[in-house]
């Protein structure tokens, strides 16, 4: 990895003067990969995808690395690659991207949801076992803005009942639970490169996963369902043909995806102090706040201090949440919404029935969470921008 200190970028990352939410961090290493990738011909997927992949397996410390275009791709081959069957029953939490749940629709299985934490916001361990049928097969735990679940409970869970895990790790890419990566501990772990992600492909999204037989299937099925791809058929060892074996998917990443991927991959952890830095930041200005702010982090974890959620409850605050993203965002601040609780969504209501007020904790955080500009490409400008500016909107 490069130097560990934080990143010196570009003052202020804006869009005629307004402050662009997860706007990522692309240096110049990035920029050269990519032009290079495009004098070479090469495109698609090819050997900076092989690089990246060998470098983020050893990265976290796993057998085996598939990339792919989406995070939402890794959780649906995941899926595909637990050998769940049709209607069998996946758990996972009502407080997350809906990536998570439709990768479960789109494998044929059933979601449940099991509440979540409400000092955490992960998965609640104990709302898990009161989700367990006789048709439950899987739990897809989500380390939601970057803080660990409780991965001992979990597991334990999952041992007893004799159920498969396939880690969400969309925002976890840093984070470790008592000394273990995030990813880890299940049979899969799926993570995100999207453009507002602590490193970044634009697009794109890795599997993890100790099982052999899994990361070849997953691999086979994330192109077509081909037995080679087009990168070893067109080599210079020569043609090689192929054989469908399965009914696959357009799920490959492509080198010029890659070609970035490698170079912020190498700085990961400067990135990562910068981040921690803001949120160090933040915690400070806002601790005289009527706003909950983020738990405190538990010293035997690593958080990825990919989102800083704050709520907004309207009666200690004097300002509902939305009339609060409206006010930042007349002061053209950049802000976020994770998540709108997933039953509170129109068409898993019309699905399956679900209604907000069965996950109560979820429901509530859903509508009072805001999450703050986060990024290693923030300058101390910006972050006191955003402080003045939260700091108006409460009339403090």
């Amino acid at each position: 990895m490069e130097s560990e200190r934080a990143p010196v970028l570009p003052t202020a990352y804006t869009n005629g003067g307004f402050l662009v939410f997860g706007a990522p961090a692309i240096e110049e290493p990035e920029i050269e990969e990519v032009v290079a990738s495009l004098r070479s011909g090469w495109l698609g997927t090819g050997p900076k995808v092989a690089q990246f992949e060998e470098d983020f397996k050893r990265y976290k410390g796993s057998r085996y690395a598939i990339a792919v275009n989406s995070c939402t791709a890794a959780l649906h081959l995941s899926m595909l690659a637990t050998g769940l069957q049709p209607g069998d029953e996946v758990i996972t939490t009502p407080l997350t991207f809906c990536a998570t749940v439709n990768a479960i629709i789109h494998a044929g299985l059933k979601p449940v949801l099991a509440d979540i934490d409400a000092a955490t916001m992960n998965i609640d361990p104990q709302e898990i076992v009161r989700r367990i049928t006789e048709r439950t097969r899987a739990v897809v735990p989500v380390h939601f803005a970057g803080r660990p679940c409780d991965m001992d409970a979990i597991m334990s869970i999952a041992r007893g009942h004799g159920l498969k895990v396939v880690e969400d790790c969309a925002h976890a890419i840093e984070t470790e639970y008592r000394g273990q990566a995030a990813g880890t501990f299940g049979d899969f772990g799926c993570f995100s490169f999207y453009s507002t992600k602590n490193i970044v492909t634009g697009e794109g999204g890795m599997v993890v996963t100790n099982d052999e037989r899994g990361a070849a299937r997953i691999k086979m099925l994330a192109l077509h369902g081909m037995t080679h791809d087009a990168w070893r058929r067109f080599g210079d060892k020569g043609y090689k043909h192929y054989h469908v074996v399965e009914c696959g998917f357009k799920y490959n990443m492509m080198d010029l995806q890659a070609a970035i991927g490698i170079h912020q991959l190498r700085r990961v952890e400067p990135y990562a102090l910068r981040r921690r830095a803001i949120w160090d930041r933040y915690t400070e200005a806002f601790s005289d706040l009527p706003l909950t702010l983020p738990a405190p982090i538990d010293p035997q974890t690593r958080h990825a201090h990919h989102l800083y959620t704050v709520l907004v409850d309207e009666r200690r605050c004097g300002i509902s949440r939305d009339a609060f993203l409206q006010a930042m965002t007349v002061r053209r601040i950049g802000l976020g919404v994770h998540y709108v609780s997933l039953p509170d969504h129109p068409f898993y209501q019309q699905s399956f029935g679900w209604r907000p007020e069965h996950y109560p904790q979820a429901m509530r955080i859903g509508r009072q969470t805001v999450s703050l500009p986060l990024s290693a490409r923030l300058s101390d400008d910006d972050v006191e921008r955003v402080v003045r500016a939260v700091r108006e909107v409460l009339g403090v």
